[in-house]
């Protein structure tokens, strides 16, 4: 009997320690699925390294527009830094030339790091698109880097550490509120010790955050981090503790340029969240059926995803909701691109992406035990929202122009006198 107990115990420690190792190596060696569409070299003129290489393209290609559209505006709005001097959100006004019915406003590096693409696809759209575009009743408002501190230090957040799809609010309630899932998990999430990427903890990292889906769920988990918090200033996801500078610097032109329109459609452009390679649509959630209608109109043929999986989460103080706030008068229509990086809609892709956002926010705070730690550190940071695979880049291209070709074309056609 103890013989077999013995075998039976033993075995059982076999099957264990076979899968954590297995899950311990699929960690450390994980990839996302390739991406095997045809790579266009003609994409990839329009991606950059540099936030000053992006800004220089963009405005490059907006002055290529000047004597082509009447009362073009092209300008840059300086960002109250304590740190830099020299950080711009750029942007590109094209006014409808005939009469004021709709404006389209598209915006790139609300996550800072993230606008290295959208740089790209604002690019391609002024190049490309805008030659196409009915502008008799149609203005185009292309902002450049609304967060140009992370865009320019590779970094999601502000340099005040504050994520600005979380930061956004016309009410300061926003800032007290409590997001208590989170304060649960603020130790495991929030290492204060130098980065090691050789220590126990971040070898064995998905081990500890398996244990941590089984125990709240992983819908539950994803909420928990994902919304929002204002509690932990060097916590990652904090939304800040009162509306961000670059975000009160860009406020008065959108409302200004707004006001004479009577519809507005924005659209934000972000990476990371996602199936690698693969454009997302994320609108605001609604609950107003005729506006969704319109939504759907635009994007007709293409999968929006509404919020309404289990799989999804909402954010408090994201960017998009913000402009709905501040243009209260207008019937406001928007739309989120994502292009997918890490497949984190898979177990081991959500697990790896948050495991990058930890890692970086916590080298920014407490430092690395290693150079090598904190080069490896930044580099799968910089690749879970810049990839450096070419066939990405050029989806992302392909993707955006077919989509937003399609997205301008149909909102054109809504019709403006029937709304309220």
């Amino acid at each position: 009997m103890k013989k077999t107990f013995k075998i039976i115990l033993l075995s059982f420690l076999l099957v264990m320690a076979c899968a954590v190792g297995w899950v311990t190596y699929q960690f450390n060696t994980y990839k996302p699925k390739t991406i095997t569409q045809t790579m266009n070299p003609e994409n990839l003129a329009y991606f950059k390294e540099t936030y000053v290489d992006c800004r220089k393209s963009f405005l490059d290609e907006a002055q290529k527009h000047k004597g082509l559209h009447k009362d073009i505006e092209i300008s840059g709005i300086a960002v109250e830094s304590s740190v830099d001097p020299d950080l711009s959100i750029d942007y590109c006004y094209i006014p409808a030339q005939q009469s004021f019915e709709r404006l389209f406003i598209l915006t790139s590096a609300v996550h800072g790091i993230e606008g290295y693409v959208g740089s790209a696809v604002q690019q391609m759209f002024l190049r490309e698109l805008v030659k196409d575009i009915n502008l008799n009743d149609m203005g185009l408002l292309i902002i450049h880097a609304v967060n140009p501190s992370g865009f320019k230090n590779y970094r999601r957040v502000s340099e005040n550490n504050a994520d600005l799809d979380r930061n956004c609010s016309t009410e300061d309630g926003l800032y007290l509120s409590e997001n208590k899932g989170y304060n649960e998990l603020n130790l495991f999430l929030n290492q204060r010790q130098k980065v090691s990427l050789t220590s126990f903890g971040n070898f064995f990292f998905p081990l500890n955050a398996i244990q941590k889906i089984l125990k709240y769920s992983m819908g539950t988990l994803r909420q928990a981090i994902l919304q929002g918090q204002y509690q932990h200033e060097k916590g990652v996801y904090y939304g800040g503790h009162k509306l961000e500078p670059s975000i009160i610097a860009v406020t008065p032109l959108i409302r200004e340029i707004s006001e004479k329109y009577k519809m507005i459609f924005s659209l934000d452009l972000h990476t990371g969240y996602g199936q690698n390679g693969t454009l997302h649509l994320f609108p605001s959630p609604l609950k107003d059926a005729k506006k969704k209608a319109e939504i759907e109109n635009i994007f007709s043929g293409l999968r929006i995803d509404w919020g309404d999986t289990n799989d999804f989460y909402t954010v408090t103080g994201d960017f998009t909701s913000y402009l709905e706030q501040i243009l209260p008068e207008k019937h406001y229509l928007t739309m989120t691109f994502e292009f997918g990086t890490l497949d984190t809609k898979t177990t081991m892709g959500s697990i790896k992406a948050l495991h990058n956002v930890m890692l970086e926010n916590q080298g920014v705070h407490y430092g690395y035990k290693t150079r090598k730690d904190e080069t490896q550190v930044k580099s799968r940071f910089l690749e879970s929202y810049y990839p450096s695979s070419d066939a990405w880049r050029s989806k992302v291209i392909e993707d955006s122009r077919q989509v937003l070709s399609q997205a301008l074309e149909e909102y054109v056609k809504t019709t403006v006198e029937d709304q309220p």
